[in-house]
């Protein structure tokens, strides 16, 4: 697949067909309530759909109740052990690079100012750790698995976003394009995937280039169930590193959402560190990840851990190579990733189980002003570059 500029505006119209007719008949026929109330009891894949669920949601959950038929399991499994080898990195990657290239694309930080209450970051960061831990254990397209009612949830709820909006007049479509469209879902499986990689490598995490590719395999599966339009996705790294650039240089740059948004994720993860020492790595890392550039759009201050932040590929580098060395060293670095990962997951979630609902309405106070509100121990740069 080759991007351009040609084949890419299309996308920008485009939504999901599936779950947009699924969710306007939900809509219409006031059976929003009713299928909120029983999906909770859903949590697994194979279990039985409740009686009295809609009819239209039960033929979406029919249909959507499977991967892919193209799946290759034997690199879906390669993902899986690269995830366990790489968790903490991976989840440091997803915390302070994706998300904040994620509001690096104004549209988008326009579109989760206007559809997440910006006083609770911690959900949105939360229903992504989960899914994603959801997604590499190794039962994930099993039966008693979480992952597929996650996907087929959240692919419901980008739906009700697009719903709202358009329903409501609170997107200027003709400008912005379809809100969620298919450029912007593809967007985010790379800024998961390639984003997550790129950072890996930042941080000096030695990968195999099958390890590489098989994590990036397995975001196209998660786009596929998330009603990704796989005709448009790059099927390989080389393709997607083009589909990128071209993304970011149509899209990127400064935004009031965009500096609000990563304010209120440094904030979040300032409140997880303990004590405040240590705050100011947190700022440091997402410059570090994202660079100077981006990072001065988003108004990340720049602060005296800025430099000591850099050396983090060496400590990595001894983490490493008492790994290769030891296999008790390597299974004890695996464990302490996985309770790391397990720590920062749960402190976001405050030990429950983040549900997947479809909003009724979207709160008319979601948003921010025209000005970024100071902050708990915030610091602007003096200036910001321009794009």
């Amino acid at each position: 697949m080759t991007s351009s500029q040609a084949s890419m505006d299309p996308l920008r119209q485009a939504g999901d067909e599936l779950a947009d007719a699924t969710v306007a008949a939900l809509f219409d026929r006031g059976e929003v309530g009713t299928f909120n109330t029983l999906m909770r009891h859903v949590s697994t894949a194979g279990a039985p759909l409740p009686d009295g669920l809609p009819y239209v949601a039960r033929e979406y959950l029919q249909a959507t109740s499977a991967p892919p038929a193209w799946v290759d399991w034997a690199e879906m499994e390669r993902a899986r052990l690269f995830f366990i080898d790489n968790n903490v990195h991976i989840s440091t990657a997803l915390s302070f690079a994706a998300m904040p290239a994620c509001y690096v694309v104004p549209h988008v930080a326009k579109l989760l100012s206007a559809t997440h209450s910006l006083k609770y970051p911690s959900k949105r960061m939360a229903e992504t750790g989960q899914f994603t831990v959801y997604l590499m254990q190794p039962d994930a397209f099993e039966a008693g698995s979480r992952f597929i009612p996650a996907a087929q949830k959240v692919r419901l709820l980008h739906a009700s976003i697009r719903h709202h909006l358009q329903r409501d007049n609170r997107w200027d479509t003709q400008t912005l394009g379809t809100p969620i469209c298919q450029e912007d879902m593809i967007g985010g499986q790379m800024f998961f995937s390639l984003t997550v990689l790129d950072s890996l490598h930042r941080l000096g995490v030695h990968m195999s280039t099958e390890g590489a590719e098989a994590y990036y395999y397995a975001w196209r599966v998660v786009g596929a169930m998330l009603g990704v339009d796989q005709e448009a996705v790059p099927k390989s790294l080389d393709e997607a590193r083009r589909f990128m650039d071209r993304y970011m240089i149509r899209h990127m740059g400064p935004s009031q959402e965009g500096a609000h948004l990563t304010r209120q994720l440094i904030d979040l993860y300032e409140e997880v560190v303990p004590g405040t020492f240590f705050d100011p790595i947190v700022s440091a890392l997402v410059r570090h990840l994202v660079g100077d550039t981006c990072a001065d759009w988003l108004q990340v201050p720049r602060t005296r851990w800025d430099t000591l932040v850099k050396a983090v590929p060496r400590l990595l580098g001894v983490l490493e190579t008492i790994e290769d060395r030891s296999p008790l060293g390597a299974w004890a670095l695996d464990r302490l990733g996985h309770l790391t990962t397990v720590f920062e997951l749960s402190s976001l979630t405050r030990g429950r189980v983040m549900h997947y609902a479809i909003p009724e309405q979207l709160k008319k106070d979601y948003g921010v002003t025209d000005s970024v509100p100071p902050g708990k121990r915030w610091t602007p740069p003096a200036a910001t570059v321009s794009p």
